[in-house]
């Protein structure tokens, strides 16, 4: 599997996440082999503004995987991650982030909306102020009509 059939697959786990009652935001943890490992919508009901997806995988998995196999794996987001999920990935110690739509699009459709004020910060310049290299890849813009069309009436 590719890196736009996994992200479509964030998008199915955005779409579940906002039918039951949550931000449409999805993530998963790809292993060295391409298993899926863990997945994860939003969590804004019980978690606030700090129940994002890819929070969520990266708490998950920092809990599960030793950080040398985790170094290995990729969380895939339907969006961006922001800073703070960007920050979990880091220091969960995933070695790779692919991602489908811009932090900046998103903040285009979101607006001044308090349940999202987006930060302008690109997970781009958060791995670079890491560390330890963090490869990533996207944004896709075959798939942002696919997963915008969640956002557009949402906020």
């Amino acid at each position: 599997m590719g890196d736009e059939e996994y992200l479509r697959q964030t998008v199915g786990l955005a779409r579940a996440s906002r039918a039951a009652g949550n931000h449409p935001f999805g993530a998963l943890l790809v292993g060295p082999q391409g298993e899926v490992l863990l997945t994860s919508g939003n969590t804004y009901g019980t978690d606030r503004g700090v129940g994002h997806a890819e929070t969520n995988v990266a708490q998950a998995a920092a809990r599960a995987y030793a950080p040398e196999f985790l170094a290995r794996c990729t969380l895939y987001t339907s969006v961006e991650p922001c800073c703070m999920c960007a920050g979990a990935a880091y220091w969960a110690g995933i070695g790779a982030v692919v991602y489908g739509l811009t932090e900046k699009r998103l903040a285009e459709m979101t607006g001044d909306n308090p349940e999202n004020l987006t930060l302008d910060l690109s997970c781009h310049q958060v791995f670079a102020a890491g560390r330890r290299p963090v490869a990533v890849r996207g944004p896709f813009p075959a798939l942002e009509a696919e997963i915008a069309a969640d956002h557009l009436d949402f906020w």
